[in-house]
């Protein structure tokens, strides 16, 4: 597999034309795109050209292992960034390996290295999400399960939805929590968005055009007397809107939060009384 620009075609690795050259199948998401990258790079594929996407990605799979197995060099790329991250690849990776066949990479650029680098946030250690859900609740529900994480967050996401996104974020993470919003990476419109989660949101409610990448502060290392009552009545309220019953969101809170339930109950009661 081979990594490929994410913008600038100038960051092309300089082994990628070879392979492209030398490979007997090209394994391409876009073909038509391949073949943009083929020109721009100033080489001609040398053999045969496939698509290789989503939609395909399992009834394909089994021939290009055949082709592999009869000693064809197979060269796997994505449209941008390196294959299996987000992309099509790793189920064509994971039939290789199982039937002894070699696998190795020419690496490339990739929109999660990029962001986090040029976020300003920590990256001694990383998690990428990817795209969250594109459903509300399903969307909530995968934020509330990384609401502890301490390492930084890195998430895809399609600029239609990036203000309703970020504004779960605010809800769920902390309308303070630092971010990144990295948007058209490498390209002649490229822009990197830093700020809390609330300001970032309410920015990106005007439209936001372009490839985005989300790049979120991880929790902060609080101890339980840190921790205070409107900040447990503000989680356990979180979820609740994600379909939790308040018994089981009180419970999920205190442990969370390394306090007694008693704590946490006292401190949601204490919030209904004085709303």
């Amino acid at each position: 597999m081979a990594g490929t620009p994410i913008g600038d075609v100038q960051d092309a690795p300089p082994r990628l034309a070879a392979e492209l050259a030398g490979a007997d199948v090209v394994a391409a998401e876009d073909t038509r795109r391949l073949r943009r990258l083929a020109q721009a790079l100033d080489v001609t594929p040398g053999g045969r050209i496939v698509s290789y996407f989503e939609g395909n990605e399992s009834a394909r799979t089994p021939e290009l292992v055949e082709e592999l197995l009869g000693g064809a060099r197979v060269l796997l790329v994505t449209d941008a960034g390196m294959p299996s991250v987000s992309d099509p690849g790793y189920r064509l990776v994971a039939a290789a390996v199982e039937k002894g066949v070699r696998v190795t990479a020419v690496p490339g650029p990739s929109a999660v290295l990029t962001a986090l680098a040029l976020s300003g946030l920590p990256v001694d250690r990383f998690c990428f999400e990817g795209f969250l859900p594109r459903k509300a609740g399903e969307r909530l529900t995968r934020l509330r399960e990384a609401a502890a994480e301490r390492r930084t967050l890195v998430y895809f996401e399609a600029p239609h939805r990036l203000d309703d996104t970020l504004a779960a974020m605010a809800e769920v993470f902390g309308a303070d929590r630092r971010a990144a919003v990295c948007r058209e990476l490498t390209k002649t419109y490229e822009e990197v968005r830093r700020g809390g989660l609330a300001e970032l949101a309410a920015w990106a409610a005007d439209g936001v055009r372009g490839e985005i990448t989300v790049v979120v502060e991880g929790a902060p290392e609080k101890g339980p007397e840190e921790i205070g009552a409107d900040e447990l009545v503000r989680r356990v309220r979180v979820r609740e809107e994600a379909g939790e019953r308040r018994k089981e969101a009180i419970a999920a809170v205190a442990a969370e939060a390394g306090v007694p339930k008693r704590e946490v109950f006292d401190a949601v009661v204490a919030a209904k009384h004085a709303g």
